[in-house]
């Protein structure tokens, strides 16, 4: 573990790859409810479809950390994690628009999703090994950063090569998704690859301060056994810190998942007026894009003020503040049926965006211990995936019978959602633990 401050360009290196993996989950998330409605889904069986992001990140983000807790090869420690996932991730993107049924597209979603994780999981460990405790803040704020960049290029993306450069935006020939994602996920696999692949060749890890005993633990822990008791004695044995923000996690990608289901259908069919496969709703589709390359471009700008607030506020005030404006964000797209206007709403969104990215992270990095950073890191993601699983297995029940089928609805049950994490986090207590050499 290193303990020397880095400098600016040091970890802007070490955090670019997620400019790329950003820009993969950014794709994803404006464009597969509408690439699932061109092949013939209904808003109803949406959040079923999207069972693939939150339960391949309930799996594989403990495994990936616990292993990767315990690799040492001349690649690194976590450096091996991003190679194949990226290899992988870039392949998935390019077969992505190419689906042919739904259920192609649904498998492939599961193995992109895998793929991401794999990749993104040790980035969030990767601070906790490389950043002394007094920059991890400003760590977490510069992924929150290139997140932002990242999502903001790739969800206006189709809506850039339809309006800027003449793509056109309807059906290429024998094609049932548009050319504009085909060619928007191309580019976003090698953007992918290559953001990844950057970080790889310009980031030093560090070897572990005493090889023998980390050869020593992990040969005792080799194993499938042994990594699954681990994993359940540790999830049992968390930190009081990790507890407290669970319950916030909990509420905020709860109401994070009704945007991203249902905001481009809500948007299209409430706000544009169209149906799937009609002109209306497909300019309805390639507008949410925008709208979330707007959250997206503030939570990049934002994420600048961040690198200062961090140096003067705690990071609980500053996600609790970030969380009601992002409520009052979504909660305000209700009420709005000027396509334009729904850009001020995703200013707040945006600004909840940056802090939801860094925020926690910066008070769990701070409070377990450096041989087990990540591991937790991937526990920490159950209290993330947990509620998405909750959504997509009652969301779609609940809009199409209690809501009915009405899905700007579930976009303000988003909103009360985020003000409910807002107010949970003052209970959490920010503290510290042993930071034990890794």
């Amino acid at each position: 573990m290193n303990t020397q401050r880095l400098s600016f360009w040091q970890i802007w290196n070490m955090s670019f790859g997620f400019f790329g993996i950003q820009f993969g989950w950014g794709l994803q998330m404006a464009n597969m409810s509408a690439i699932y409605q061109y092949l013939g889904a209904d808003e109803g069986a949406i959040p079923l479809l999207w069972l693939a992001a939150p339960i391949t990140g309930l799996v594989v983000q403990p495994i990936i950390g616990y292993y990767s807790d315990r690799t040492w090869t001349g690649l690194g420690r976590r450096r091996p994690y991003f190679l194949v996932g990226a290899i992988l991730a870039s392949l998935s993107l390019i077969a992505m628009p190419n689906s042919s049924s739904l259920w192609m597209a649904a498998g492939l979603l599961w193995i992109l999703d895998a793929s991401v994780n794999v990749s993104m999981e040790p980035f969030r460990a990767f601070v906790g090994d490389l950043l002394p405790r007094e920059q991890r803040k400003s760590g977490f704020a510069m992924q929150s950063l290139l997140i932002g960049l990242g999502a903001v290029l790739s969800s206006s993306l189709p809506w850039v090569l339809s309006n800027v450069f003449g793509v056109s935006s309807g059906n290429a020939e024998n094609q049932t998704i548009p050319l504009t994602v085909h060619i928007s996920f191309y580019i976003g696999s090698a953007l992918f690859f290559l953001a990844v692949l950057y970080t790889i060749l310009t980031t030093k890890e560090y070897p572990p301060e005493d090889m023998d005993a980390f050869l020593k633990q992990k040969e005792a822990s080799k194993g499938l056994g042994n990594a699954f008791r681990e994993i359940y004695e540790g999830i049992l044995s968390m930190p009081r810190a990790m507890r407290q923000l669970a319950v916030s996690q909990f509420f905020t990608w709860f109401g994070l998942f009704c945007m991203w289901i249902y905001f481009a259908p809500a948007v299209a069919t409430e706000i544009f007026g169209g149906t799937p496969g009609s002109p209306e709703y497909q300019k309805g589709v390639e507008w949410s894009g925008v709208c979330f390359s707007t959250y997206n471009l503030t939570a990049f700008f934002f994420a600048f003020a961040l690198l200062a607030l961090v140096r003067k506020r705690s990071a609980k005030s500053i996600h609790s503040v970030c969380l009601v404006c992002g409520a009052a964000g979504l909660v305000s797209v209700f009420v709005i049926n000027n396509p334009q206007l729904l850009l001020l709403s995703m200013v707040g969104v945006g600004i909840a965006w940056a802090s939801i990215l860094s925020m926690p992270y910066a008070i769990l990095s701070n409070a377990i211990p450096g041989n087990k950073m990540g591991f937790y890191m991937g526990v920490f993601n159950f209290f993330i995936v947990l509620p998405q699983i909750l959504a997509s297995l009652a969301l779609g029940k609940v809009v199409t019978n209690l809501f009915n089928s009405n899905s700007m609805l579930a976009i303000l049950l988003g909103g009360l959602s985020l003000l409910v994490a807002a107010f949970t986090l003052k209970f959490v207590q920010e503290d510290t633990a042993p930071q034990t050499p890794a």
